[in-house]
């Protein structure tokens, strides 16, 4: 079947990219119809719950994809309006300056960007603003500059984080306070307001927000303008590919399969891709034709190539004094970022993470073996435990990619050990900081408890890169504007476009980005 009404653009996806899009069209007239594959997430206590979220996966997608042996994973995928964002962290850094030119690595070189931060600076600013964004810019020496202050000031540091800030203050780094996107407001530090949105619980950290305070597409983008009369959300609408003209030079076609088992075909004057890194470049895959053998947008045959999704490593260190904090996920440093004293090449970035309790430690256990006092309950761990989140930049490799086999499959080949050494050392010098910053040997341990936890092939939440942007048409398949060198009205606003990562959450670049994008397309349109 086919749907009768014609819109003006069609954004299949909901997230970060797709969601922020939908809004800036939707808020300038455009006619826009989202189609997302997901439902809305189900507010009930299960979302604040880590057995069901972190332990059964309650809400992951109920798929499979294989890796480069052709073994089955699991991927960290949620399908809901709002995409990924409804479980994210909602850390909204911007990149750095530098991360728009070409940075040599240890391990190669991450390439340059076809605009530059002064491109997208505005948009950086009108994205914190959107998505309520908590910060004090000029507190982070390795940021760049911005045209405005945050609209919200920063999320204040429990007593054990403000600790944690004055030692590393005075170990001579340059601790700042974590931009977050939350709906929070405080009568006093560490003490949210009666009429606030956000009550500064634990669960700010891969946790969907039952109060909706946080800043998710959800609830910043797509609600606020569905009862517009020119918005459209259709959902449970699986994008199966896209339809061409003969000539391959337009697309007329979105096939979309429902839960039914229908197929309905839409059509608009513009088509925007934001599905993710994997699943666009899956879709561009999938949607070959005569004129496209090799996919939608490829003739460069980088679609689907030069995966990347960060080199993270999550550290949770047992402090000699209890860590009472609830809001822990307020406070980062940047000092190696871009190199060290002792190294001339890029090591990466430190920030919390949500507070762990004991459900989260008892299930990641069994990587741990070994290190684990039998004598020290998972409780107490909990109690005592400080999470660190080291990000380290992953570089783009044509051979880390997505394919779809003949059974439309998704594969996903990643080299697990592409540019870790950065991050190895960033590891190694947070560890030697630990016992100056309050973890030290602990009554209850054998030893000082450090655990480490790297990030499988599953650990999908940074993905990037698949459907690369630039200037030349035989080495990108998007323009600087994010249209298909290849077709008139396709364009991909995900972070499928990046065509390096940096070494920061992905986030507010797409979200940016996606806003420069729709305004390309509103002058577009008129």
């Amino acid at each position: 079947m086919a749907d009768e009404q014609h819109y003006d653009v069609i954004v299949i996806g909901t997230g970060a990219g797709g969601g922020t899009i939908g809004h800036r069209l939707a808020i300038q007239g455009v006619r826009v119809l989202w189609l997302e594959r997901g439902s809305f997430l189900p507010r009930e206590l299960d979302n604040w719950d880590t057995k069901a979220v972190f332990v059964r996966g309650t809400y992951l997608a109920h798929e499979q994809w294989y890796d480069r042996h052709g073994h089955e994973f699991q991927p960290e995928v949620n399908y809901y309006v709002g995409g990924n964002t409804k479980f994210y962290g909602a850390a909204l850094f911007r990149l750095r300056p530098e991360d728009f030119g070409e940075v040599v690595h240890h391990g190669g070189v991450s390439p340059a960007w076809p605009i530059g931060y002064d491109d997208l600076e505005r948009y950086y600013t009108q994205a914190e603003h959107l998505y309520k964004v908590h910060g004090r810019h000029g507190e982070d020496p390795t940021e760049g500059p911005a045209s405005a202050p945050y609209a919200y000031e920063p999320v204040a540091h429990e007593p054990r984080i403000q600790q944690l800030s004055d030692d590393l203050e005075a170990a001579g780094l340059h601790p700042f306070h974590l931009p977050i996107g939350v709906d929070l407001h405080e009568d006093a530090p560490g003490v949210a307001a009666r009429a606030s949105a956000c009550i500064r619980c634990t669960r700010v950290d891969g946790f969907p927000c039952l109060l909706q305070a946080k800043s998710d597409a959800q609830v910043i983008c797509v609600d606020p303008v569905l009862d517009q009369d020119n918005v459209t959300l259709v959902t449970g609408a699986s994008v199966d590919r896209l339809v061409t003209d003969a000539g391959g030079r337009s697309v007329t076609g979105v096939v979309a399969t429902f839960e039914d088992g229908t197929t309905t075909t839409f059509s608009a004057d513009v088509v925007v891709v934001a599905c993710g890194a994997v699943n666009s470049a899956a879709l561009l895959l999938r949607s070959a034709t005569d004129a496209h053998p090799e996919g939608l947008a490829n003739s460069s045959g980088v679609v689907g190539r030069y995966y990347m999704r960060h080199n993270n490593v999550a550290v949770m260190a047992v402090s000699v004094e209890p860590n009472p904090t609830r809001f822990q996920k307020t406070l980062a440093f940047n000092d190696w970022y871009l190199g060290a004293d002792d190294w001339d090449y890029p090591l990466g970035g430190v920030q919390m993470l949500g507070k762990s309790d004991d459900a989260m430690i008892h299930a990641e256990a069994p990587r741990w073996a070994g290190k684990l006092s039998p004598d020290l309950p998972f409780e107490v761990i909990a109690h005592h435990a400080v999470d660190f989140w080291l990000c380290g930049e992953d570089l783009p490799r044509p051979e880390n990619r997505v394919t779809v086999d003949k059974d439309l499959r998704v594969h996903l080949a990643l080299d697990e050990d592409n540019n870790v050494e950065g991050v190895r050392r960033l590891r190694h010098k947070l560890d030697g900081m630990l016992s100056h910053l309050g973890m030290q040997h602990h009554r209850l341990l054998d030893h000082s408890l450090y655990l480490h936890k790297s990030m499988p092939v599953g650990a999908t939440a940074h993905q990037a890169g698949t459907v690369r942007f630039g200037t030349d048409p035989a080495s990108s398949a998007l323009d600087p504007f994010c249209k298909a060198h290849d077709l008139d009205n396709l364009y991909v606003v995900d972070t499928s476009f990046f065509p390096s990562i940096g070494a920061v959450n992905p986030s507010l670049t797409a979200i940016a980005n996606a806003l420069r994008v729709g305004d390309h397309l509103v002058e577009r349109l008129r």
